[in-house]
């Protein structure tokens, strides 16, 4: 199984993946995991990735470009257009039989939100699931994406 996970903190993520069971299994190849930092397909010079929501509202989200943009790169990698799970707290909360649905795919994305979450034009064209860990939040989807994986 090949895991992607679309973040602004690559090495969070990997650096908690790469130890104990989980890195184990990537040494002998039964999984692969790829951290997809967000920030490089932004076209703006400071790596800014947050703008005030399309539409007005409070606080900033992550903009829909460079999301959309870390994603193609992902699909053009794959042998299909791979499922995108989306961190949230509104999400259906994560369980054993979605564990299972999930460890049916080939290739998974795990989408990790900051700020006010993402651009809602995003989560529409790429986002297939929408996944919670618990009624809580947190300061981003790193450690939830941690969890699934």
């Amino acid at each position: 199984m090949n895991f992607y996970i679309m973040t602004l903190f690559p090495d969070m993520v990997m650096q908690g993946l790469n130890t104990s069971i989980i890195g184990r299994a990537a040494e002998k190849g039964l999984l692969t995991i790829k951290a997809v930092n967000i920030r490089d397909y932004t076209i703006n010079k400071h790596k800014k990735v947050d703008d005030y929501p399309y539409g007005g509202g409070a606080g900033m989200v992550m903009q829909a470009g460079p999301v959309c943009d870390a994603y193609e790169s992902i699909a053009a990698e794959c042998k299909k257009r791979p499922r995108v799970v989306y961190m949230t707290p509104q999400g259906h909360t994560f369980n054993q039989s979605m564990a299972e649905e999930f460890a049916k795919e080939e290739e998974l994305v795990i989408l990790c939100g900051h700020y006010e979450g993402i651009d809602e034009r995003a989560l529409e064209l790429i986002v297939t699931d929408y996944v919670s860990i618990g009624d809580y939040v947190l300061t981003g989807g790193e450690l939830p994406a941690m969890v699934v994986i």
